[in-house]
């Protein structure tokens, strides 16, 4: 009953916030403070970065921190394929499924194998990556923006982590999973909104 203190407002929240534009552009003042700000400027990258975190978590063993290196890494091929302005298919579309795919899997513990485990993270990053490279500032180096990504999104995945590490000891591991299926809710509400 505890647990439900922490997760029935996370879940109020999670659901009543209003989608945060995620793609519009941050400016030129600091590219490395602007490819920071962009993953946290979008629930869709934040719910679906943390959620690698948990799934992460919940794995252990070599997943804690190849499922986060894979993301990370495909995140920065498609950051540079977005700054290159080469086009990809359902970037959008991708990014929302990424939050309900890693919450699902998160709330779920499914266990793949790393490898496919760290296919499934790789191609959100991928997605991921292309939405913040087509946000770099015109006037802004594309390498100190994409460190900024990087960087926030490793903290994000860190967050996710520490979540699973804290609610295993203190024997609420539920709480991990519960937080997945959380995002899994916040990432069909994020599609029903888009497609009305």
């Amino acid at each position: 009953m505890r647990s439900l203190r922490f997760i029935a407002p996370a879940a109020i929240l999670a659901l009543t916030t209003a989608v945060a534009e995620a793609h519009t552009g941050h400016g030129a003042t600091n590219a490395f403070a602007a490819g920071f700000g962009h993953p946290l400027g979008g629930l869709d990258h934040l719910l679906a970065m943390v959620a690698v975190g948990l799934w992460a978590g919940l794995a252990g063993g070599r997943a804690l921190w190849l499922w986060p290196v894979s993301f990370v890494g495909a995140m920065l091929l498609g950051g540079a394929l977005g700054m290159a302005g080469m086009p990809m298919p359902f970037v959008e579309q991708g990014i929302v499924a990424s939050v309900v795919v890693l919450g699902l899997a998160a709330a779920l513990a499914f266990s793949p194998s790393v490898a496919a485990g760290g296919a499934i993270v790789a191609l959100a990053g991928l997605f991921h990556g292309h939405a913040h490279g087509t946000e770099v500032p015109a006037d802004a180096s594309g390498l100190a923006y994409a460190a900024g990504f990087a960087f926030a999104t490793a903290l994000l995945h860190g967050a996710g982590i520490a979540t699973t590490v804290a609610a295993a000891r203190l024997s609420l591991s539920v709480a991990a999973r519960a937080a997945g299926g959380l995002t899994a809710i916040a990432g069909v509400v994020l599609a029903a909104r888009a497609f009305m």
